[in-house]
């Protein structure tokens, strides 16, 4: 059990990758925390049948504030976050001229400013522990473009940069 007695906070694991993630996690002995819409709890069953402690946080990731109240009872409840898995995205497909502020709005809120508000929260308590990992999900969006899908490229680009931004603020980190 390579991960035991570490906590693993996965952002949109309710289903799909986010879900995967948080299962290989816990198959590798972590404590997971579930973040995401919809059903709750035949995830957390399938995460707790794993042997591992799991508890869910159903932060809205387009809101800071509610970043932080999950972000709180990851360190209360588990005692801080070891490794952060920032998964949970969100798309509209349109062109520019047509493309709904209010969509463009929460695709870069979930997708990227989410991943900003995470980490800021989760690095403290990783340097003080002296060990953390994070884990930015992207997408080829990350790198390439597509017609009709200008939020979510952005964001997708502007999260690659922001990985490498975190990773040379914290490369001779010990615990990192």
């Amino acid at each position: 059990m390579l991960l035991k007695g570490k906590t693993a906070l996965v952002t949109g694991s309710t289903s799909g990758i986010g879900l995967g993630i948080a299962l290989s996690l816990a198959r590798q002995g972590a404590n997971i925390v579930l973040n995401g819409f919809g059903d709750a709890e035949t995830p957390k069953a399938q995460v707790a049948a794993l042997g591992v402690r799991v508890g869910y946080h159903g932060a809205d990731m387009s809101k800071a504030a509610d970043i932080e109240a999950m972000m709180a009872y990851v360190d209360a409840e588990f005692g801080g976050c070891d490794i952060l898995v920032n998964n949970a995205g969100i798309q509209h497909v349109a062109p520019v001229e047509s493309f709904p502020t209010e969509r463009w709005d929460a695709i870069i809120a979930i997708n990227l400013s989410s991943a900003f508000h995470t980490t800021r929260l989760a690095l403290p308590g990783m340097h003080a522990r002296g060990w953390g990992r994070i884990l930015n999900i992207a997408s080829v969006h990350g790198l390439v473009a597509s017609a009709q899908k200008s939020a979510y490229v952005a964001a997708k680009h502007g999260l690659v940069g922001f990985t490498k931004a975190v990773a040379l603020e914290t490369a001779t980190s010990r615990s990192l």
